[in-house]
């Protein structure tokens, strides 16, 4: 359905054929507020709207049936977080759940109701008011009998995530009253059964938004229209996405954190500019208004809510060289030792879709031509301190031999009759099925298969695509399932791993809330071009802004450019992207076209020196880890992190800091001269050792091909580790240095990074 730009349509779908006869039902005036032990419980009366014949326009029943009154529980969780809930479905209020993962420390105060006038305020345990209730009859006159008094009386809801916050539901957000731009709380129903909800609440002219998952596009998402559905991106140029989460960060401290797993239609004042509106594909609202007052603290909240990241193993930081593919253990073999003998330093080789027989059938078995003797391959590429990554895929061809089995022990989604088995894979065959990670069983007879692979010798699976999920009968209603799917997929690949080899690690493309517990997750198949580059740094930068700690893009870019599979990327866009994941939590080289530095000679020695840098930095990166781990901060951080108050930070997309204390500026472009922005602060040229001071913008910063801008806060502590190895097995972690970046620090040159043998005249010239 085309938009045309009406509520009624746009969110609520109400134009669309298969809407006809559906009835939307208004959150009205609450008529009374009680609280028991740690909830408080309003009555919400429902309004039936009925629908002028224009499909735009409604006319509010005042004296219509109110059979749909429902419970609004208010909780809180902690001092800065409060859960608004309704449940059309009559379904209970929980903390459980696959999304959810609370930490046991964020309690649960009891709640009071307190009523003044008209306002009944909602107090927790510290008489704090969490939430209040408002009354007060509407106030209007009406001049004239021409025009329509008929005013249905709205919810008038708030609560007060912070001290000085005020989150308001929207009561009144229209001209006339038969036509809303958005509405506080209300759901639709369909065939006299709840089937969709929406909720809106106000926002200023002024007030900024960003999170929602990968966007690949500005920092501020404000006047955005988006669609919470995951799907195959098909790069990372579009509005496709492969991760999205429901929640949105806004510049007035607060957030909301929509617990679903269901579609959503998010307008971030694009509906309406008073207002951010959402429709929830699921007749349950369910919110978190998550406070704090800045962007670390509020990122820390959202984690205690949904789980915090792990601390991964020293080897995931290393290099990961892939292509695809690589497809026999002789290739592979000589992939390593000429990486050894090139000193080009690496920790992971990864197989992608041509170990099995057939290339992309996944049966999670080596091909016997190919890998005749898998342990034997594995033990030749430990005795070279290489750990062996694997790809496999959820999507079940007819050709793979465990299809049969898998479709007669229904551990697939089965098709009803007319249903299509999509999967958006691009290997050749039609998909039997997709695993069906709701089924226990289906669970179990995947994770049999992993342990086979970890007891060769295996380290590691991408857990690639699980974003377009075929329409089929799971154990549980697709429209809950489809953008959860990653998830459970990802949870059964990583706890697996986890218990095979002491520690959990996995490479994986789709994403929804809860799914940065289960890391690493990558960017997709970016394009092989500047435009590639920037637009996957923003992507990183949203992702991060919404829980997940931990980040990678395929390096230079996955397809390429102008023709896919047929265009070798140039030595610069090489160079400059390796720079670019150097300064990433974990760094892969993948694509359709040979990634080894070697295939690129007039340029293999910049490079040589920037994976050195790399593994010189990964007790920086360690340091780091840890403080994602308890804080929910990204390694890659948007500059609105830290300051969310600068309005240039919020139109800054193409530079960031990684951790607390390196501003990194990637140059895109072949001419290696762009602007950069210091923020507030001091900071230290990397290379030079030039302090300057922050809130400037540096014009035309020209740099030569072996270097990019990199600055350090003053006065920062940089961990780094003072000897050239080839792998993290070399490293000895006591022999771990600070390089400090204060008066002493006079330049890369004379650094202790560059007596530990990185070649200074390649990344300083």
């Amino acid at each position: 359905m085309k938009q045309d730009n009406y509520f009624s349509s746009d969110m609520l779908d109400l134009n669309a054929p298969e809407a006809q006869g559906d009835v939307f039902y208004l959150g009205g005036k609450i008529s009374g507020v009680e609280a028991a032990g740690d909830t408080a419980v309003c009555t919400l009366p429902m309004q039936v709207q009925e629908q002028m014949p224009n499909n735009t326009e409604y006319n509010p029943n005042l004296d219509g049936p109110k059979e749909l009154q429902q419970k609004l529980e208010v909780k809180a969780y902690g001092e800065s977080i409060i859960r608004i809930r309704i449940a059309f479905d009559g379904s209970p209020m929980s903390d459980t759940g696959p999304i959810l993962s609370l930490d046991p420390e964020l309690e649960n105060p009891a709640l009071s109701v307190e009523e003044v006038s008209s306002v009944w305020k909602i107090n927790d345990s510290k008489g704090r008011t969490i939430a209040e209730v408002d009354n007060t009859p509407f106030a209007h006159d009406t001049w004239t009998d021409a025009l329509d008094a008929q005013i249905p009386e709205q919810v008038k809801l708030a609560v007060y995530p912070n001290a000085n916050t005020k989150v308001e539901f929207v009561y009144m957000d229209s001209f006339i009253s038969r036509i809303f731009e958005s509405a506080g709380l209300g759901c639709v129903m369909r065939d006299g059964q709840p089937d969709r909800s929406t909720f809106a609440v106000y926002c200023d002219q002024n007030e900024k938004f960003a999170g929602t998952g990968e966007r690949f596009c500005n920092t501020d998402l404000r006047g955005q229209l988006l669609q919470l559905q995951n799907t195959d991106g098909i790069g990372t140029n579009s509005r496709r996405t492969y991760k999205n989460v429901p929640l949105y960060l806004s510049s007035h401290g607060y957030a909301i954190f929509m617990h679903t797993s269901a579609h959503v239609r998010l307008s971030l004042a694009a509906v309406s500019g008073n207002a951010v509106s959402a429709m929830i594909e699921e007749p349950v609202i369910d919110l978190f208004v998550i406070g704090g007052g800045s962007v670390p603290k509020i990122l820390e909240n959202y984690c205690r809510l949904t789980g915090f990241v792990p601390e991964l193993p020293l080897w995931s930081y290393g290099t990961w060289m892939s292509r695809i593919t690589y497809v026999s253990d002789d290739e592979i073999s000589t992939i390593a030792a000429k990486m050894r003998e090139r000193k080009h330093p690496c920790d992971v080789l990864h197989i992608d879709t041509g170990w099995f027989e057939n290339d992309w059938v996944c049966d999670w078995r080596f091909s016997p031509t190919r890998f005749p003797d898998p342990a034997g391959f594995m033990k030749r590429m430990d005795d070279l301190n290489f750990k062996v990554s694997l790809w496999q895929t959820p999507y079940i061809r007819n050709a793979s031999p465990v299809a049969g089995d898998a479709l007669e022990k229904g551990y697939l989604g089965q098709k009803d009759d007319g249903d299509e088995v999509t999967g958006s894979d691009f290997g050749n065959g039609e998909n039997a099925g997709h695993i069906d990670f709701s089924n226990p069983d289906a669970v179990k007879w995947y994770q049999d298969m992993l342990a086979g692979l970890f007891d060769v010798g295996a380290a590691a699976i991408k857990t690639d695509f699980g974003e377009d999920v075929m329409r089929a009968n799971y154990h549980m209603p697709y429209r809950q399932f489809q953008n959860l799917y990653c998830l459970l997929y990802q949870k059964a690949a990583f706890e697996t791993t986890q218990e095979k080899t002491g520690s959990g690690v996995i490479w994986a493309r789709a994403g929804w809330a809860g799914a940065h517990r289960y890391p690493v997750h990558w960017g997709g198949d970016s394009q092989c071009s500047w435009n590639g580059l920037l637009s996957t740094l923003k992507g990183a930068l949203h992702i991060g802004l919404s829980g997940f700690a931990y980040w990678s893009s395929d390096i230079p870019g996955f397809y390429g450019y102008p023709v896919a599979f047929h265009s070798k990327p140039s030595d610069e866009l090489y160079v400059r992207w390796t720079q670019f994941g150097v300064f990433g939590s974990h760094m892969r080289y993948h694509g359709d076209w040979p990634r080894e530095p070697w295939e690129y000679p007039a340029v293999e020695g910049i490079t040589r020196s920037w994976l050195n840098l790399r593994y010189m930095l990964i007790p920086y990166i360690l340091q780091q880890s840890k403080v994602a781990a308890t804080t929910g901060l990204p390694l890659m951080r948007s500059l609105i992190v830290h300051h969310m108050d600068d309005p240039i930070c919020w139109q800054t997309t193409d530079q960031y800091y990684f951790g607390d204390s390196l501003l990194i500026a990637p140059v895109a472009n072949d001419d290696g001269v762009r602007d950069v922005y210091l923020p507030e602060g001091m900071w230290v040229d990397l290379w030079t050792g030039e302090t300057l001071e922050g809130a400037t913008m540096l014009k035309q910063v020209k740099m030569p091909l072996s270097r990019i801008p990199v600055y350090v806060k003053k006065g920062a502590e940089i961990p780094v580790y003072p000897d050239v190895v080839q792998s993290t097995a070399e490293m000895e972690l006591e022999k771990v240095v600070c390089l400090v970046f204060d008066g002493t620090y006079d330049g890369f040159e004379n650094s202790v990074l560059n007596k530990s043998g990185v070649e200074a005249s390649v990344c300083y010239a």
